[in-house]
């Protein structure tokens, strides 16, 4: 019985001749490898004086046992053994030797030629000329390793080409011997040799294999004729089980012919048949002119065309595309009738797929592989089980089943780690995990999942995820852990229970604990990226407001009391184009300021989606354009809170246009950075806002107490507030106001102007009068400095016919109010007087004043 199955193979491989390259002794698997890999690329050779080209098949390992059905297709037949060996002196060499004759006996039946490479024994032994034999000083110098090559595959030819002529020359009389396969054997004893019906089964089986000799001779046609010969005999006496191998082998000559180009997936591995090579690969694999030119011409005088593939564009006995098809399928099912002919039912339905493949017949295509997966072998070993669901993934990759595909490598992936394997390769497991996730339609970039609708099977894709977490974890890797766990949670988090959102975020806490999440691409050792993974979605946020600063704090352009106003007015621009898109949107330029040195604020609306309370730590804003200093904040959302307005705050430290970029968490141990660009849906009144330099911050008090009533509602361009006096008529009385400079810019300039409103008697003399040369002499005010200026208030009233006034002036009081104070060209930023408590009895507070109006 077969015990290895070739998953490999391919319908072309039958013309191939198999040539075995091991090591003996010692050999570095390096040097060994670099060795093989040269010896390897002498896989074709053109035949001097004819279109014939032989192929040939390297391996470095194969089963001995597999050797034995080289009878059945000579293919599996190992006819060529080259090995490689180092030895570093004389007294080794004999040694040497003697292993390389047991290593020949190990395929001694069936090798037409041998070779030894010896390296690093130099001498009078390496200088004695020998044909099987080749020194070479070092791995280095060994320039000759292809021409012996050649020389090789010379010697193998002329050893096939007899063999062919001796079975294919009808010798009348001599009685034909019986071709069997091992388990055959003891089936045969005790037949009756001289019956017709046995008679027609040698006739058959050694038809059929003069046709292998002839496919790999490179005589197409003649191989076409004798397999349709072989499978006439063998159909007649029920010879099934070689008879499927001659319909195989009529399938693997036609699919030749109609596929030069091969079909096992390396294109341009194969030449055309009947057609040149180019002058270099001619010349580098091209025989002497002896040897192989010189059988051709002894065998052409004897009457046998040598070139008879050269009319294979006439060939009657060729297949059609749909008919290898269908004697495939016999064949196949004639192999399926014997328990000892698994493995070539098995790689007869992989070439089967292979051709069907390049015939775009993928619904055929995987009936052939799911006959092939219930094929019963032995009991494989792990490493046979994994190569073995390997290849069928690779096989539904090709017909575009990738779902498919991705089953089998999945099973492929945990046969690396069975618990039948002492030492499991977890490694290997996860490398085929990762090829999985493309057939699932998953990729590891977040970016994916946030472009509409979900793609491919949640719950296959979750499982997937988990085994991708579990093979990390089994790999040592706490980074890898986390990286997983973060993207299951972000891109699954709607097709999560309630329950596996506490059981995976409480994986990943216990993750985060050992290795925090970070923003860092992840490189693995075979060069994949895996990107960030930022939580978008812990907390939802729905929209983003830049805010304007406090009325205190507004800077305003500079009105000057008593001059024009210094701002000019911009042009009118009508524009009918208007930007819907986002991203223009978030760019919009807002209508306020930002000053630098002061907070500035941004309020999001976000939910918490969530079963349980959601803490949010180190929470701050992204921004570009100028210097910012982002004050974290940490907030705890309620389970499920529904919308939420969280504010976030920051300082501006140099000018120019700052745009807020989107905001940064950390959620589970893990840091995000969310970007407003990736989060579908958010509502934004714009992003961009311009900070102006730092400006003066003036805080004044008065001596008098504030006043309950409010004389008239100030404009936005300014800040007011109110003092109360009972004066009698003809009484006068001191304001002092104190201007004290609570910023860190120096105030420059000063104006007090008054107005008088709400009289309604006439007012004789000055009402205020005041003299700032004192004060005015103090500025520019340095910042924590302070200083004063009097207001003298004297009453004088005419009180003719007015019977209520006295009453109403009662009722009125006098109102002190003030316009904002600003350095020339400069705009101002005030406290935020109006959250200060209104304590009539205390001294009264009031903001940012550089002007002041007093009102009856």
């Amino acid at each position: 019985k077969m015990s290895v199955p070739d998953y490999m193979q391919c319908a072309e491989d039958h013309q191939t001749l198999l040539v075995v390259v091991q090591p003996i002794g010692i050999v570095p698997e390096e040097s060994f490898f670099r060795i093989y890999k040269r010896i390897s690329a002498v896989s074709q050779v053109n035949v001097r004086d004819s279109q014939r080209v032989l192929y040939i098949r390297y391996r470095h390992h194969y089963p001995p046992e597999n050797n034995e059905w080289g009878d059945f297709q000579t293919h599996r037949k190992v006819v060529g053994l080259i090995t490689i060996t180092e030895c570093s002196s004389a007294k080794e060499w004999p040694q040497t030797f003697e292993k390389f004759h047991l290593q020949k006996e190990m395929y001694g039946s069936t090798l037409y030629d041998s070779r030894l490479f010896v390296f690093g024994l130099q001498g009078e032994i390496a200088e004695q000329p020998r044909t099987d034999v080749a020194f070479y000083p070092s791995y280095d110098e060994c320039e000759t390793v292809e021409k012996r090559i050649e020389d090789f595959i010379e010697s193998l030819f002329i050893v096939l080409e007899s063999k062919r002529l001796d079975r294919a020359t009808d010798k009348s009389g001599d009685k034909i011997p019986l071709l069997c396969v091992p388990f055959e054997k003891k089936d045969f004893v005790g037949l009756d040799t001289d019956s017709r019906h046995y008679k027609k089964r040698c006739q058959g089986r050694m038809r059929k294999h003069v046709g292998d000799l002839c496919l790999q001779a490179g005589m197409l046609q003649d191989s076409l004729v004798h397999y349709h010969m072989a499978v006439e005999l063998l159909r007649s006496v029920n010879d099934f089980l070689w008879l499927g191998a001659a319909l195989e082998g009529l399938c693997s000559a036609s699919v030749i012919y109609h596929y030069p180009g091969g079909t096992g997936g390396k294109v341009g591995s194969r030449r055309a048949q009947g057609g040149s090579l180019s002058a270099e690969a001619g010349n580098r694999h091209r025989p002497g002119k002896g040897g192989i030119s010189a059988l051709f011409c002894a065998l052409t005088s004897n009457g046998i065309n040598a070139d008879t593939s050269a009319e294979i564009g006439r060939a009657k006995n060729c297949l059609s595309p749909e008919d290898i098809i269908e004697k495939y399928k016999e064949a196949i099912s004639y192999y399926g009738k014997y328990k000892n002919a698994g493995v070539i039912e098995l790689e007869a339905c992989v070439k089967a797929v292979r051709v069907l493949a390049m015939q775009k017949r993928s619904m055929e295509a995987s009936e052939f592989l799911q006959n092939a997966v219930y094929i019963n072998l032995r009991q494989l070993s792990e490493e046979e089980k994994i190569q073995r669901y390997s290849i069928l993934s690779e096989l539904y990759e090709r017909i575009g089943f990738h779902r498919k595909s991705a089953f089998f490598k999945r099973i492929a992936a945990m046969q690396c780690a069975a618990p039948s394997i002492p030492e499991p390769g977890w490694r290997a497991c996860y490398k085929l995990l990762l090829e999985t996730l493309p057939g699932y339609s998953l990729s590891l970039d977040p970016q994916d999942f946030s472009k509409g609708t979900h793609r491919g099977w949640a719950a296959v894709q979750m499982r997937l995820l988990h085994e991708l977490v579990y093979a990390s974890r089994r790999m040592g890797n706490p980074a890898l852990c986390v990286r997983h766990l973060s993207f299951l949670l972000q891109t699954m988090l709607d097709f999560l229970s309630d329950q596996e959102k506490k059981d995976v975020t409480q994986s990943l806490e216990s993750y985060t604990a050992k290795c925090p999440g970070t923003m860092e691409v992840i490189t693995l050792p075979d060069g994949l990226k895996l990107p960030p993974v930022p939580f978008t979605k812990l907390p939802i946020v729905k929209s983003v407001k830049l805010l304007n600063l406090p009325t205190s704090l507004r800077p305003h352009k500079i009105k000057s009391l008593l001059g024009q106003n210094v701002s000019t007015k911009s042009p009118f621009i009508y524009s009918p184009i208007i930007a819907h898109s986002r991203g223009e949107e978030r760019s919009k330029k807002i209508d306020f300021q930002w000053v630098q040195g002061d907070v500035c604020e941004v309020q999001l609306m976000v939910y918490n989606p969530m079963p349980f309370e959601l803490r949010v730590e180190n929470m701050g804003l992204l921004t570009t354009g100028v210097e910012f200093e982002s004050l974290p904040a940490a907030l705890s959302l309620p389970a499920e809170s529904g919308l939420y307005p969280v504010t976030l705050v920051g300082v501006p430290q140099t000018t120019g246009q700052i745009t807020v970029n989107g905001y940064h968490t950390s959620v589970f141990g893990v840091f995000s950075d969310c970007l407003l660009d990736n989060l579908p849906g958010v509502k934004t009144n714009g992003c961009t806002v311009e900070v102006i330099p730092a400006l003066p911050r003036l805080q004044i008090s008065t001596s008098l107490p504030r006043s309950a009533h409010t004389l008239q509602p100030s404009s936005g361009d300014e800040i007011s507030t109110n003092v109360s006096v009972q004066l009698f008529n003809g009484e006068t009385q001191q304001l002092i106001i104190k201007l004290e400079n609570i910023g860190t810019e120096p105030l420059e300039k000063l104006e007090v102007t008054a107005k008088t409103v709400n009289t309604k008697e006439k007012l004789y003399g000055d009402f205020l009068s005041w003299n700032l040369e004192d004060t005015l002499c103090q500025f520019p005010l340095k910042p924590g400095k302070i200083a004063t200026f009097v207001v003298n208030i004297k009453v004088k009233l005419d009180f003719s016919c007015q019977e209520n006034l006295l009453q109403d002036l009662s009722d009125d009081g006098i109102s002190v109010s003030g316009l904002p104070l600003s350095s020339p060209f400069r705009q101002v930023v005030k406290p935020r007087v109006e959250t200060k408590p209104l304590n009539p009895q205390e001294s009264s507070k009031v903001g940012d004043f550089s002007h002041v109006k007093v009102g009856e």
